[in-house]
């Protein structure tokens, strides 16, 4: 018999679908992602990678550590730069590892999008 907690549960995300249908890991992923496909819907991004995930190997000195599945990547027109998202109620001791990673072998900054009220990291 297994114990094991699901940690996105004992946090409170609630799994959700959003306008296309897809579901996702909590409420605050999913409004997002229907407010990126109404701004690629108005020509502000392009290209939205949102399912299946884009995966970013992580592998130092040749040894593979892990994987980490950002939520969201797409073309900014206005910017001219490709972003990468993940949406975060909580911010793990391991996402943050994670984020270091993906930025130190990839050289990618992920940008964090974050529940109202939260100073670290929100992007409107």
């Amino acid at each position: 018999m297994s114990y094991s907690l699901d940690l996105r549960r004992v946090r409170g995300a609630k799994p959700l679908r959003c306008s296309q249908g897809i579901m996702h890991q909590s409420t605050l992923e999913a409004r997002r992602c229907t407010e990126l496909h109404l701004m690629q819907l108005g020509n502000l991004i392009r290209d939205l990678e949102a399912h299946p995930q884009p995966r970013y190997r992580l592998d130092v000195n040749g040894v593979h550590v892990c994987d980490y599945l950002a939520d969201f990547r797409y073309f900014d027109n206005d910017r001219q730069e490709v972003v990468v998202e993940d949406t975060k109620g909580w911010l793990t001791e391991v996402a943050r590892l994670k984020l270091k990673l993906v930025a130190a072998v990839h050289g990618v900054n992920v940008e964090l999008v974050r529940k109202v009220g939260r100073s670290e990291g929100w992007r409107r």
